[in-house]
């Protein structure tokens, strides 16, 4: 093992054990939370993040002895099985993100109709869909023998093992990552752009109101005024913050990958070996930024969290008061459609 290798073992280190904290601690709001559950998203978090833990459980795993020993890290009928896993993973993860996005724009850009357009049951088959699409180019990629350990990427993955079938290969991969990836990126990037149009057409009112009741308060402190102000341009920059993490990420994680799977399939291409563990990691930090994105990072799941840490401490921060609760309820709904 050289530095950069050294390097990257210790970065799929980091990403898995904040990857499995996190992605546990969403899976314990989601048991803990009957409000979460009656939620449509509920039901694409919870899905997201039971496929990053299994990648975190089982492929992180196998790259990083893939790394250390520089050679198949398993018995082939275990390398077979954790590269059948592999692509299911990440076909699932993918569709998820889009599910969500979805989910998202009918609740911004419907929200009189969401619950007839997305409701409870339209959430099963749209995550029995993910499923079905991932595990079909899973078993197609098994039934080929397309399964095995690849050096570029220290993993086991998809691989062709026979040059005569370069051409099947060569569709297959083709098709799997536009009805992955590229689907995926279409989806989110049509989404929250709706999203992002609604969210500045609010603002834009809001500032409206603002700026005449400034108007007409003359006597207001300028400090006030300056305040206002202030949250005025906050507000604007808050949507395209949230927008551009939700699609950078999913791009600077996922493309460098997509793109060297793409370019090896050009015979006349080598890839270079640290570059390819280095893409396969980006993949990997994506299971780990998920659960703060989508989760952890809204107020929901952090009422939820400070919950399990006070019952478990045997302690309550929060006077009971019903009528006080129900409004915070109805709030934290509120934000979490439209964050």
């Amino acid at each position: 093992m050289d530095l950069a290798e050294i390097l990257l073992a210790l970065f799929i280190v980091v990403v898995a054990i904040v990857s499995l904290l996190s992605n546990l601690l969403v899976l314990l709001c989601f048991v803990h939370s009957a409000e979460i559950r009656r939620q449509v998203p509920g039901i694409f978090t919870m899905n997201l993040s039971f496929c990053n833990i299994l990648i975190t459980i089982l492929n992180m795993p196998s790259t990083l002895l893939g790394i250390i020993k520089s050679q198949k890290p398993f018995g082939d009928c275990v390398c077979h099985t954790i590269s059948f896993l592999e692509t299911f993973l990440t076909a699932n993860t993918m569709l998820s993100m889009a599910a969500l996005s979805i989910d998202r724009w009918i609740a911004v850009v419907f929200p009189l109709s969401y619950s007839s357009k997305m409701r409870y049951k339209d959430a099963i088959i749209m995550v029995c869909y993910s499923w079905l699409h991932s595990l079909a180019f899973s078993l197609i990629s098994l039934l080929f023998s397309w399964v095995d350990y690849n050096r570029i990427y220290a993993s086991c993955t998809l691989h062709l093992n026979e040059e005569s079938e370069r051409i099947k290969f060569t569709v297959f991969t083709i098709v799997f990552h536009a009805t992955s990836f590229m689907l995926s990126l279409l989806i989110l990037c049509f989404t929250y752009l709706k999203v992002l149009k609604v969210a500045r057409f609010h603002c834009k009112r809001i500032d409206i109101i603002t700026m005449q009741t400034l108007f007409l308060l003359v006597d207001i402190h300028p400090s006030v005024k300056q305040r206002c102000l202030a949250e005025q341009k906050r507000r604007k920059q808050r949507a395209t913050k949230k927008i551009s993490i939700f699609i950078g990420s999913f791009i600077v994680c996922f493309a460098p990958y997509v793109i060297t799977r793409l370019t090896e399939l050009l015979p006349f291409v080598g890839i270079n070996r640290h570059w390819g563990i280095m893409s396969k990691c980006l993949t990997y930090s994506k299971a780990a930024s998920d659960p703060f994105a989508y989760s952890l990072l809204r107020q929901q799941y952090k009422k939820v969290l400070i919950n399990i840490v006070n019952r478990l401490l045997k302690r309550d921060l929060y006077p009971s008061s019903g009528h006080n609760s129900s409004l915070d309820t109805e709030n934290d709904y509120c934000l979490q459609r439209i964050s």
